[in-house]
């Protein structure tokens, strides 16, 4: 039987959870996720993982933090000023926005709280320092 590898258009299911076993991302039970391996759709680790796979197969891989999306870094804890944030921007600890880049990506930040004129973010990834497990299963080699 076939097996996957690098540069192959495949189908997937796949669940994304925390260690608390918290859902984060999942495929549509009807609907796989097409991609193309080695192109970066998904984490490296993941993509590691279904390379090598054959259609049917389904395995579990565990990513620790670092695989994952990282560590968490302290030095992207930081406070902005509130006069930098458009006039109809009211921050509110919990909310989240994101800010493009000059590369055409996205910034992701988090308020943390807001101290008097100061507004204390999270440019961390949500799922920095976390590690993950992924149930995957491949429905197919394109």
């Amino acid at each position: 039987m076939e097996e996957a590898k690098q540069g192959d258009k495949v189908k997937i299911h796949f669940t994304g959870k925390t260690e608390q076993g918290d859902v984060f991302a999942a495929s549509q039970q009807d609907e796989p996720l097409e991609f193309t391996l080695g192109e970066g759709v998904l984490l490296p680790g993941v993509e590691k993982a279904v390379a090598g796979m054959q259609t049917g197969e389904e395995k579990m891989v565990h990513l620790p933090a670092e695989e994952a999306f990282g560590p968490h870094h302290e030095e992207l804890i930081l406070y902005v000023e509130k006069n930098q944030f458009p006039d109809d921007f009211q921050p509110q600890p919990g909310m989240e926005f994101q800010v493009p880049q000059p590369d055409s990506s996205y910034a992701y930040f988090k308020v943390l709280g807001v101290e008097g004129e100061r507004v204390k973010l999270d440019g961390n990834h949500p799922l920095a320092g976390c590690p993950l497990t992924f149930e995957l299963a491949l429905v197919a080699i394109v």
